[in-house]
């Protein structure tokens, strides 16, 4: 009985003796003898499907025409053979009857670079497994935190307790027992892979025994129970800098769960939530403060104290103030993340703006009613020292002077 009848599903068989005469391969493929690698490959995927024995089932011409493919695709896609054919044709590579295949082994390889693209699933060739456990990054966290305004706007530090999976102690991360090491895995004999065959295909699938490391542990860590990472909560001291805001996300290198085998560890990212503040709205790193002020004072003038972050502030408010003027402390505000620092220079910061209001009395004597009165009638077309000294006046009487 013949290595094909042995060895090939009955199809292949069938196709080695249908193939009488060797055509010219690049005729087989439908390319030019100039055609490049790519060119090359995109064709013959293309007869693969085309003729496929699974898509032409009992269709010996198509068999046929698969397995002429697959010789001239076999050919034309190593440099060394193709130049070879070029020059002294078929009889430069004829070394077998399967024209370069010498086993069921080496068709299996050439078929996989092609059908695991075109069909979706691993084939042929030797597994690829068997180097051990292979390092893995440790995950990475998330930890939501709350701060007041004030912690944000000063900067502060804070201590969180982080739960994550560590390095086992005991073991040092190798999941062994001490003493103990990793052994072969008996199922995959190492390769981390099990192969199988389905008529003329054969693919491998990861080890369920293993995992796909090619080992396996007989006695593991009794902490661990194997995994190399335990469970622990630690306290971490982490910096907030002044300026944050809801939004804010900080990254923590390093201090995420540990990898596996050697593998880096994950990050931390801390987001965080800045409560609203009671006196100051925001608006990027200015803040807004709102100050009423009388009537007399909007017409004459004053200076007003605020309370900033640091400590009062002074602010000028002109004569002829309307209510809604705003008027801008630079460098009072918050201070500016991610800034170049320069040596005998104050951080850079936004500002402080005062909203002024202007309040209308809802209650008046009737001395003040008639010193209003007296305040209108000087009106405009009045001398100007006239109305300053009406305002005066009317200042004294309610108090706001």
């Amino acid at each position: 009985m013949s290595w094909a009848s042995h060895h090939c599903p009955a199809w292949l068989a069938r196709a080695r003796y249908t193939i009488m005469e060797q055509r010219d391969y690049y005729e087989v493929l439908g390319v030019e003898r100039t055609a490049s690698a790519e060119e090359i490959k995109k064709a013959y995927r293309k007869l693969a499907l085309k003729y496929h024995p699974d898509h032409n089932p009992g269709d010996a011409e198509a068999e046929a025409r698969f397995k002429e493919a697959a010789e001239a695709y076999e050919v034309l896609r190593e440099p060394e053979r193709r130049a070879r054919y070029d020059q002294f044709g078929h009889d430069g590579v004829n070394g077998s009857p399967f024209g370069g295949f010498t086993s069921n082994e080496d068709i299996f390889a050439h078929f996989g670079d092609i059908f695991g693209d075109i069909f979706g699933f691993g084939m042929g060739g030797a597994a690829r497994g068997g180097r051990g456990p292979r390092p893995e990054a440790g995950a990475d966290l998330r930890y939501d935190l709350k701060l007041t305004f004030e912690q944000a706007a000063r900067g502060t530090e804070v201590t969180l307790n982080i739960p994550r999976q560590v390095t086992c102690e005991e073991c040092g991360g190798s999941g062994a027992a001490k003493g103990a090491k990793r052994e072969t895995c008996p199922q995959c004999k190492g390769t981390g892979q099990i192969r199988h065959s389905q008529g003329f295909f054969q693919f491998a699938t990861t080890c369920p025994k293993c995992n796909g490391e090619g080992s396996i542990i007989s006695h593991p860590c009794p902490r661990c129970k194997g995994k190399g990472l335990v469970r622990k909560s630690q306290d971490l001291s982490v910096t907030i800098p002044a300026g944050v805001d809801t939004g804010t996300r900080l990254r923590l290198s390093g201090e995420g769960e540990s990898g596996l085998h050697g593998g880096p560890a994950g990050d931390l990212y801390v987001f965080l939530t800045v409560e609203p503040s009671k006196k100051f709205k925001r608006s990027g790193q200015d803040l807004i403060v709102t100050h009423d002020i009388t009537f007399p004072q909007a017409a004459l003038g004053v200076k007003i104290t605020i309370d900033g972050l640091n400590g009062p502030l002074e602010v000028k408010i002109p004569k002829g103030t309307q209510s809604g003027a705003t008027f801008r402390i630079p460098g009072e505000g918050l201070p500016y993340l991610r800034q170049k620092r320069q040596t005998g220079k104050k951080k850079k910061k936004g500002d402080m703006l005062v909203e002024v209001r202007v309040l209308t009395p809802t209650s008046l004597t009737s001395r003040q009613e008639e010193l209003l009165r007296e305040f209108d009638e000087a009106g405009e077309g009045k001398a100007m020292s006239k109305v300053r000294k009406a305002a005066k006046k009317l200042g004294k009487v309610m108090g706001m002077d």
